[in-house]
């Protein structure tokens, strides 16, 4: 089969092209285990994260990708949910012990033993990858194959940061920073919270106007103040300063939810800006989003059919991977990128 293979951590300033096309012997499934042919696979920033190293694979070589589209191939000897052609969907838990109190709890992204696809086990920049066929996850018709992949990520991850800041209808939603996520996450809150405002921070005008073009009330730089306090703030970037922003913004009791992975340390003494007063007093809180659960992607499904979300979208042939790679990192973001698998 055709895969990207990441061979070696890098900075993509310093290495514009740090996967390489390989073709790899067809993976096998075993005991309850699918093979799915992969059709598109989505692109997200947790890649960067990969190969920059801030959330490095625990062994190299490996095969990014986790929000993977596909039909089922042929199956491992105890595999029975699903049959050969169906079409599945692998996201971010690849998967977990089912024995820990945070499993049990139905906190499975929590549990020490979560294994992320595209990090710990190989994912879906490749024409082939196996799952285990409880941690797949059925596409519901409506979407094509292009326009299902952010929602295994990027939808189910905006789920998750949204149900996580507890916003009451007609309170102030406050996102900071605009792609894959950050998009979806404005067409929920449409949906779900219709009397709720939604001010969007962005360092890149073309994200500022795509957000006001969804029906954002407004949009502005990272550090830009607010015209109205928030009573809760997503932020999705990858640096430190928006979250110092971000707090100046906040109501009174209110909630900043952090939906990174890591953070660079480019910015990390922007966090010596942090006043107790202004910031953190008057009850402001800070929380971070770990990982998804099966039970977020499934839900998730569910209202985007509900809804008839369309996510924006931008496809590459998987050759170029390293291509949609570098404009994510360099912020030429509108939408979701996905690629495309032959």
């Amino acid at each position: 089969m055709k895969a990207m293979v990441l061979h070696a951590l890098c900075s993509l300033e310093e290495n514009h092209t740090p996967l390489e096309m390989m073709e790899l012997p067809d993976p096998v499934p075993a005991g309850d285990e699918i093979l799915v042919k992969v059709s598109v696979c989505g692109v997200c920033h947790t890649e960067l994260d990969e190969i920059e190293g801030r959330t490095p694979p625990p062994h190299l070589p490996i095969i990014p990708g986790h929000q993977v589209i596909g039909r089922v191939e042929a199956m491992g000897s105890r595999a029975s949910a699903f049959k050969i052609g169906d079409r599945v969907g692998i996201a971010w838990i690849y998967s977990a012990c089912g024995r820990c109190t945070f499993c049990l709890a139905g906190n499975e992204n929590l549990c020490p033993d979560f294994k992320a696809t595209g990090r710990d086990v190989n994912g879906g920049y490749a024409q082939y990858m196996t799952v285990s066929q409880g941690f797949a996850h059925r596409i519901p018709q409506g979407f094509s194959d292009s326009e299902a992949a952010p929602l295994l990520c990027a939808g189910a991850i905006g789920y998750r940061s949204l149900r996580l800041t507890g916003l009451k209808d007609g309170q102030n939603l406050g996102l900071t920073g605009f792609g894959a996520s950050g998009h979806l996450v404005l067409k929920m809150v449409q949906h779900l919270y219709p009397k709720t405002q939604v001010f969007v921070f962005a360092r890149s005008a073309q994200e500022r106007a795509f957000s006001l073009e969804l029906g954002a009330i407004w949009a502005g730089e990272v550090r830009e103040e607010s015209p109205e306090k928030l009573h809760c703030i997503i932020d999705t970037t990858p640096a430190w300063a928006p979250v110092v922003e971000a707090l100046m913004n906040l109501e009174s009791g209110g909630k900043l939810v952090i939906n990174a992975i890591r953070k660079e340390e480019r910015d990390k003494d922007s966090l010596l800006q942090i006043a107790y007063p202004t910031h953190l007093w008057l009850e402001k809180e800070i929380k971070s989003v770990a990982n998804i659960s099966r039970r977020d992607v499934s839900e998730f499904l569910a209202l985007a059919t509900e809804m008839g979300i369309r996510p924006e979208i931008q496809e590459f042939d998987l050759e170029e991977a390293n291509e949609a790679l570098l404009e994510l990192k360099t912020k030429r973001i509108r939408g979701a990128k996905v690629l495309r698998i032959d």
